[in-house]
């Protein structure tokens, strides 16, 4: 089996995809990438372009092939690849050409996509159906955390306190405004508006003054067609925890997110200061956070915990707390199933060095696989025997013939 080999195994590092934090994918991916190859793995980098179109090249290890005006002209070189579906058994395989054909073997999936079309299950369910071990979290809990209504239902299910909140598709919102607006109007304000399914802030805004409710909406409905509105924390800590693991889970240590803006923008956690996500800007954190108490640290670490095992996820998960001073209450808010650049930084406060990180991810990768693959997906039956396709044929004229 694969989870035996002693020869280092090939990774395929999958990023960029049709999602709004494309760029911020490049970053975890190229960051990823070089440590695994220090690592000792042949890596292969599938970088996937805003257009949906896939390609593969090592040129695509390095960060500036993409800050490079022209790199999308370079990219029309590196393309033509296929996957095949006839040798995709247990590993991913990529073929290019016809009379030199050249194909690529990927043991294990590492994917590095933030958002929709990558963090959401979907790529999850390729490597499913090929059968290939992957880093990180199943279709299902994917699918959960990514929609941040979903994710709150299931924290109000299982009694998990998170704000209250309001949520709606487009279509109903066309349909009936005036009354999805007198429910949103229930929530005092302030309240956040967010797509609710993407991430890294992208399309939030923080309304202060009813006015501004409907323009919020609309940047919302920009990004995604199922929006949130949730009620503000007032004298607010923004809180954060990973978890790590498969069956034995690494807890880390709380980190506090500063900024002096409505919100933690997208360009607090990547750009102004080299990034708060990254690890680089080191004003706009603290690790542990400030004037908290010790027992509400320990309650959002058992909280982080049992959110990871409560939406079965593996690998890694980064978990959103918003803690009210005042009242001293925690709310469960978000949570991230691939944070950006892994959260390194603040595993390595932990203890955890991103070598030593990136070495557990393909562990947990392996156990999950190995524990899915003696699971029995086949099952010998005999109804296709008795089975007549003239009698089926006849019984759904039959049943057309009822409805008319």
């Amino acid at each position: 089996m694969m989870y035996f080999m002693e020869i280092k195994p090939t990774i395929g590092v999958f990023f960029g995809s049709r999602s709004p934090e494309h760029d911020v994918s490049i970053i975890t991916a190229t960051l990823a990438i070089s440590g695994l190859k220090d690592l000792g793995y042949n890596v292969v980098p599938v970088y996937i372009a805003k257009d949906g179109a896939w390609y593969i090249d090592e040129s695509l290890s390095d960060l500036n092939f993409f800050k490079d005006k022209n790199y999308k002209e370079k990219l029309k070189n590196l393309g033509g690849w296929s996957l095949s579906l006839e040798k995709a058994k247990k590993q991913i395989v990529f073929n290019k050409g016809a009379l030199f054909k050249k194909e690529i073997k990927i043991d294990i999936a590492f994917p590095a996509i933030h958002g929709r079309n990558g963090e959401d299950g979907t790529l999850q369910g390729l490597f499913e159906i090929v059968g290939v071990p992957y880093v990180g979290c199943g279709v299902l809990s994917s699918a959960l955390a990514m929609d941040k209504v979903a994710t709150k239902e299931l924290y109000e299910h299982y009694g998990i306190p998170t704000t209250e909140f309001v949520s709606f598709y487009k279509r109903d919102w066309d349909k009936h405004k005036e009354d999805i607006n007198n429910e949103i109007k229930k929530i005092p304000l302030p309240v956040f508006v967010k797509p609710a399914r993407t991430g890294s802030s992208i399309g939030i805004t923080k309304v202060k003054e009813e006015k501004d409710l409907s323009i919020a909406i609309e940047v919302a409905f920009h990004f995604d067609s199922k929006i949130l509105v949730e009620r503000g924390v007032g004298n607010m800590a923004d809180l954060t925890c990973s978890v790590i693991g498969h069956s034995n889970l690494e807890v880390s240590l709380v980190q506090e997110s500063l900024y002096s803006k409505d919100m933690f923008s997208y360009d607090d956690k990547y750009i102004e200061g080299g990034g708060a996500q990254t690890g680089e800007d080191k004003k706009s954190f603290s690790i542990p956070p400030k004037n908290i108490e010790d027992k509400t640290i320990e309650k959002i670490q058992i909280f982080s915990k049992s959110i990871f095992e409560l939406f079965g996820c593996s690998g890694i998960a980064r978990i959103d707390f918003l803690y009210d001073r005042d009242t001293k209450r925690i709310y469960a808010n978000e949570i991230n199933t691939l944070p950006g650049t892994l959260y390194h930084h603040l595993w390595k406060e932990t203890g955890v060095n991103f070598s030593m990180l990136l070495s557990k991810l393909i562990e947990s990768a392996l156990e999950k696989y190995k524990e899915d693959d003696i699971i029995t997906t086949s099952f010998e039956s005999r109804i296709l025997d008795g089975a007549d396709s003239s009698k089926l044929a006849n019984k759904l004229q039959g049943n057309k013939n009822t409805i008319n």
